[in-house]
């Protein structure tokens, strides 16, 4: 056994020098290989931090350069570890190239892997570019070229790049990620999948891959498995509470209710399947193709209600009038849910068969009915319903008739100043086609109707009191009435009628609120006062002098 040491004196520019450190055997070749040393056998070198062991080498002094070959193995300090088949190494520019088998370890918790590796030591950076590997303790990351920094543990990733994580996969072009704090910053067109679970889509922002926080920029996209999808300027997601918070431009698709929430602010929870858009917000609900539900209010909730129990059996099912059963208690429960909408003020919808005003809605999709509070108003076509309270029931997305608590009244314009009206305690307004076929008023009922000769002109104001009426409709034309109990009434000649003859007392034409197209949902008219009859002939006067 040889050993050698060479001691070679630091060049005026203050480069640092390689050292032979130690190898059994050493030889020339100066016909072939001049001012090289053939150096086999245990092979190690020295410059400044580093260690380079090897099989074999050629060491070139003058230069300051090594090539190494055979189980090369480079250590620097207590935290880089750089291993392969083939070691080129320069002194001067310090920069070692790998090939052939390479790989290198940082801090033993990070591994890059691959056949062609630069490692610049001066700057600390390793970089390849024909395909590689960088695994840490979480994730595995590929690409075709890709560069590592130990010491910010920062890596950038370019072509094809894949991220593995045991819950999900990331596919993108370009891609920075911290093997410290586990996070991807996303710079490209990305897609992050969970199995048959959520697709994340965006092209800007992080994603930390070990607490699964991210904020998605730039209109990204998360699809869920069960058709949900969410869309917004800015998204802070947490995947692992289930948990999204958007601001600007929020879009919530719901395709299995047929529905979407939009907003400028909202906040979605997975795991409770509960979420509110405010600022902007407005519902659009779909199922019918040909009437879509467009609905503005100042904030909006949805829930999916899980439905708990099973108590009642109808004829229907098992062909007795009704069986109650009581099941185990662990049999009571349904993996099913309900939806329930939620919105809070200023509400204002709009549908072509049907237009509303309140201010506040509750729709609870277990049967079907949306409560409209706070002085609702309803139109279809030519008609004007209001009550203290209204709940509209709903049947394949379309309304199927509607209940009027308190105060109840409809009332169609027939003329400039002639106004057919129906009130009453209760009232229920039965639609057929998209067209109100029947009108049923409970409790104090009373009608004015203005009546009409054939030649089209008034006859005069019929004013009727009963307990129960009920008004049948054609073609949106009265067909016939029928007054179920004992009724008094009065004729009065039109040129006779004083304006409390013509009016009821819990009259009020709102018209004016009333959202004609989908955009004047977000219009905000003041509300109408409910005017006595004396204030609606002394504003329609006033009209009449400006004309």
């Amino acid at each position: 056994m040889c050993c050698f040491a060479l001691f070679v004196s630091a060049q005026e520019t203050g480069v640092q020098m390689v050292y032979l450190e130690h190898s059994e055997t050493l030889s020339f070749d100066e016909k072939r290989l001049p001012d090289v040393q053939i150096l086999k056998g245990n092979v190690r070198f020295r410059h400044d931090s580093a260690w380079m062991y090897c099989d074999s080498a050629y060491f070139f002094e003058k230069q300051n350069s090594l090539h190494a070959f055979g189980h090369v193995h480079l250590v620097q300090g207590d935290s880089i570890e750089g291993f392969g088949d083939i070691l080129y190494y320069n002194g001067n520019t310090k920069l070692a190239r790998f090939r052939k088998h390479v790989k290198l370890i940082h801090n033993n918790a990070t591994t890059l892997t691959t056949d062609s590796l630069n490692y610049d030591r001066m700057n600390n950076i390793a970089y390849y570019f024909s395909g590689g590997m960088i695994e840490d303790s979480l994730n595995v990351l590929t690409s075709s070229w890709g560069q590592y920094t130990p010491d910010d543990n920062q890596a950038l990733f370019k072509g094809e790049v894949q991220l593995q994580h045991p819950k999900f996969v990331l596919n993108t072009d370009t891609l920075c990620y911290n093997t410290e704090s586990y996070q991807a910053d996303l710079v490209s067109k990305t897609r992050i999948v969970y199995e048959h679970e959520t697709t994340i889509l965006s092209s800007n922002g992080w994603y930390n891959t070990q607490t699964e926080h991210s904020m998605l920029l730039d209109r990204s996209l998360i699809v869920h498995a069960d058709g949900m999808t969410l869309t917004g300027d800015t998204i802070y997601y947490d995947k692992q509470a289930g948990y999204g918070k958007v601001r600007g431009n929020m879009q919530s698709v719901d395709s299995t209710n047929h529905m979407t929430l939009y907003g400028n602010k909202g906040e979605v929870w997975e795991s409770d399947n509960h979420g509110y858009v405010t600022d902007s917000a407005m519902l659009v609900e779909w199922s019918d193709s040909l009437a879509y539900t467009y609905m503005h209010a100042d904030t909006l909730f949805t829930d999916q209600i899980p439905y708990q129990r099973c108590d009642l059996i109808t004829k229907d099912s098992v062909l007795v009038d009704t069986l109650w059963i009581y099941p185990a208690p662990d049999t009571m429960w349904v993996d099913t849910t309900y939806l329930q909408i939620r919105a809070y003020y200023n509400v204002r919808i709009f549908r072509k068969d049907m237009q509303s005003v309140c201010d506040s809605v509750h729709y609870n999709g277990r049967d079907s009915v949306a409560t409209l509070c706070g002085n609702p108003v309803c139109w279809n076509e030519d008609n004007q319903v209001s009550a203290d309270t209204m709940n509209l029931y709903l049947k394949n997305g379309t309304v199927d008739y509607l209940h009027g608590v308190g105060n109840a009244i409809a009332i169609k314009q027939e003329g400039e100043r002639e106004f057919d009206q129906m009130a009453g305690k209760e009232m229920l307004a039965y639609v057929q086609d998209g067209d109100v076929n029947l009108v049923d008023v409970q409790g104090n009922a009373e009608t004015v109707f203005y009546p009409r000769e054939n030649d089209g002109s008034y006859v005069g104001v019929n004013r009727t009191q009963s307990s129960f009426v009920k008004v049948y409709l054609e073609n949106r034309e009265i067909h016939h009435i029928l007054f179920t109990t004992a009724t008094s009434g009065v004729m009065i000649p039109l040129d006779q009628a004083t304006e409390d003859d013509k009016f009821l007392v819990t009259f009020f034409w709102a018209e004016q609120e009333r959202p004609r197209r989908p955009e004047d949902i977000f219009l905000n008219p003041e509300r109408t006062p409910r005017p006595d009859a004396a204030a609606v002939s002394a504003s329609e006067d006033e009209e009449e002098d400006e004309e």
